[in-house]
Order: structure tokens, then C-alpha cells, then sequence
């Protein structure tokens, strides 16, 4: 599409901060005013449409796309995106280890992983079942209940960006980290891709493993900003 705007505006509506081009309000694919909560997601998603050139690429306005998540589908499908993101209680990364072959590997896991599952223990009053191998073992249900109501407490623009960073790291665990601010995002990227780093250290560096890894990175990233900025 081409650029058909000169000028980027925020303003101010009742319920947050409204982005204008030429004056006119931005709407989202699903025709809803794109209005955010606060002024400092409001300002950097007019900074994505203002950094536009004559062509507009969606693929370099990450904000803007999670804001249209938020507006289009958690709303108005809260339920079942809230279902999906606390799917992964029963099947949270962190519950799988390596095999006894694989014990190197495991005691890595063990080292790394433990501390926070041990964070969620305390804060929300659970246990968790780990599991050797790739075998699926359900988790106790006062766990699933408990890690639900976590994610269902949150506002519609945290639970946006929370679907995005429940899959880019496989962790739920994880996610409730970050959305506490318990851990920061570069130690709980690093947690995420824990397996695959190993391997590197092991085995060598696979290019193609890695430039797949930087643009789920750069995702992981983008939707860690629009946490923060929704938030701020």
C-alpha cells in the first residue's frame, strides 16, 4: 500500500490515546478506533507509521499489529485466547527434560530451569510434575486453575502480547515472569532457546538455526516493548 498520509497525531479520546493521519483516526482491519491505553505505546506506534516511506510494510510496524490483536480478537474473542495462553500450564517447556542419555544436558536444565519454576511455586502456590523425555504427564489441576486465573486477571493489551510471548518461548512460566517483572527478557530468552544453545556449544553453529532464531528474537522483543509500553 501506498503512503497516503503527510502528518502523525495523537490525541486524546476518553478512553486513551487515538493515532490520527492527517488529522483522520487510524481504524484496525476489523474498523475499530485504534486507541491505546497509554501515551508511551500511543507515541511509539505513531513513530512505526510516521518511520514509513513511501510504501507502507506492515512487516516493520510490530506495534501497530499487536494493537490491532488486542482491539480485534482479544476482545472480542477473550475467552478462547485466554484458553490458549493458559493451554500451556499443562504443557509449559520447562516440564520436559532430557533423557538419562542426555544427562549433561539435563543437570543444565535442572541448573537454569529450576529457579523459575521455583519463582511460580511461591507465587502462585503450585507444584509442578517434571517429565524425562518428550511424553506428555498432565499437570495437578489446582496448578492449570491457578496459572489461568494468572493469565484471565490480565487487561486485554497485556493478554495480546502475552499470546505472542507464550509462543514464541513454549513457556508459560516464563510469561507470568515477565509479566510480573520478576525476570528480564534477555535471561528468559536465553531460558527459552536453553536446548538450542546447548546443542551450538556442543555440536557448532547451524546459520539457518540461528537466522530462524533471531527473527523469532526480534518477535519475542517487539512484543516484550508493547508489554512495557501498554503498561507504562
Amino acid at each position: 500500500m501506498k503512503r497516503f498520509y503527510n502528518k502523525v497525531q495523537i490525541a486524546s479520546e476518553v478512553k486513551g490515546f487515538a493515532i490520527q493521519l492527517d488529522g483522520r483516526p487510524v481504524k484496525t482491519p476489523a474498523r475499530n478506533l485504534l486507541i491505546l491505553p497509554t501515551k508511551a505505546l500511543a507515541g511509539a506506534i505513531a513513530a512505526e507509521w510516521e518511520a514509513q516511506g513511501e510504501d507502507i510494510d506492515p512487516a516493520t510496524m510490530p506495534l501497530t499489529a499487536l494493537a490491532q490483536g488486542a482491539l480485534d480478537q482479544v476482545v472480542r474473542e477473550r475467552e478462547r485466547i485466554v484458553s490458549r495462553i493458559a493451554g500451556f500450564a499443562d504443557s509449559d517447556m520447562l516440564y520436559f527434560r532430557a533423557e538419562e542419555t542426555q544427562q549433561a544436558l539435563a543437570d543444565h536444565q535442572a541448573e537454569k530451569w529450576d529457579p523459575l519454576l521455583e519463582w511460580a511455586r511461591a507465587r502462585f502456590d503450585v507444584s509442578f510434575h517434571l517429565v524425562r523425555g518428550i511424553m506428555h504427564e498432565s499437570q495437578p489441576d489446582e496448578t492449570i486453575i491457578r496459572l489461568g486465573q494468572a493469565v484471565e486477571a490480565q487487561d486485554d493489551f497485556t493478554i495480546a502480547a502475552m499470546l505472542s510471548l507464550v509462543g514464541l518461548s513454549g513457556s508459560l512460566v516464563a510469561t507470568l515472569a515477565l509479566v510480573e517483572t520478576a525476570y528480564d527478557a534477555q535471561t528468559l530468552w536465553s531460558l527459552a532457546n536453553l536446548e538450542e544453545l546447548w546443542q551450538e556449544e556442543q555440536w557448532g553453529r547451524d546459520d539457518l538455526a540461528v537466522a530462524t532464531r533471531e527473527i523469532k528474537r526480534a518477535e519475542f522483543e517487539a512484543a516484550v516493548r508493547f508489554l512495557e509500553l501498554a503498561r507504562s
